[in-house]
């Protein structure tokens, strides 16, 4: 099995990622592999997060992103977490650049564990979200699911933090919604040419809000980074919080709580944690894998 790599099986609150060390090598994790583990229990995932060489200077990595379809992604924030926490405990670095479809990462791993990623800037022009209409105002635009005179969902906020959102506003806990039924339909809506992720999110405060995502690619996950950024957003840009909240994810396991800042220069930074499980190899043409003998807390298990 000489064509395997090593990998590591982790999580960002609870969203499953498989880290996947491609570095000195040309070629890529297929979306075969990526279909035949996430259909294994032990190796299903939401995101792989491969590690390539990198592609521009004063970059760490290219970091390329698969979805448990075998589609790719643009953006996943609690997988890039989870990238920083395998290479800091690699390299003993702090501070990483990353470079991926969507464009530059930077990201930074604090003394308490924590990790901030710096998800760029949102993205609330409708051609470049993108959808299929124009709308000037892309705060609230007209789309809904369920009776036209009593809707379930509806006007939702839409925008792209490097992947298409749409966000739905709730009054109630997003736990009591039919998402695994409504998700597909939405994320396959016309409206949304390149489909799109959604999340149906409650204000709680001022500071807090509560959300629960169907992704794009890989449908209900106990948590997406990348949907907790663009709710926070979407609550400042329409006046229902400040630029700076709390995150309650409601599908992961408790606590399950993010920090997203919509900073003055228009940078959104997430801050979380990240969570090695177990490592082993894989082979990223065909995804037969193995799991290492290391166990947790033992020497170097948590690196690639």
């Amino acid at each position: 099995m000489a064509d395997n790599v090593q990998f590591a099986r982790m999580n960002g609150l609870g969203n499953k990622i498989l880290v996947v060390d491609m570095r000195g090598r040309k070629d890529r994790v297929t979306p075969a592999a990526a279909v035949a583990l996430a259909a294994d229990p032990a190796t299903a995932f939401d995101q792989i997060m491969a590690i390539h060489d990198p592609k521009a200077e004063g970059t760490d990595a290219w970091i390329e992103i698969l979805n448990c379809d075998g589609s790719m992604a643009q953006a996943c924030g609690n997988g890039t977490r989870c990238v920083v926490q395998a290479l800091a405990a690699e390299t003993g670095k702090k501070t990483f650049t990353f470079q991926t479809i969507a464009g530059i990462l930077n990201a930074r791993e604090h003394e308490d564990g924590t990790i901030s990623v710096d998800m760029g800037k949102p993205v609330f022009a409708w051609d470049r979200i993108p959808l299929a209409e124009e709308f000037a105002d892309t705060s609230r635009i007209e789309l809904q699911i369920g009776p036209i005179d009593n809707p379930v969902l509806h006007s939702p906020s839409v925008m792209s933090m490097g992947n298409p959102h749409a966000v739905f506003w709730v009054d109630k806990d997003p736990m009591s919604f039919d998402l695994d039924r409504f998700g597909p339909l939405l994320e396959n809506h016309p409206m949304f040419p390149e489909r799109a992720n959604i999340t149906l999110a409650q204000v709680l405060s001022p500071s807090s809000l509560r959300t629960r995502t169907w992704e794009r690619g890989a449908g209900l996950t106990l948590a997406c980074g990348s949907a907790a950024c663009a709710a926070a957003v979407s609550a400042a840009r329409t006046g229902r919080t400040g630029r700076k909240v709390t995150i309650d994810v409601a599908s992961a396991p408790l606590p399950a709580r993010l920090t997203i800042e919509w900073r003055d220069d228009d940078h959104v930074v997430m801050t979380g944690p990240a969570e090695w499980e177990w490592s082993g190899t894989v082979d990223p043409a065909t995804g037969t894998w193995q799991r290492d003998e290391a166990q947790p807390g033992s020497a170097g298990a948590r690196a690639l």
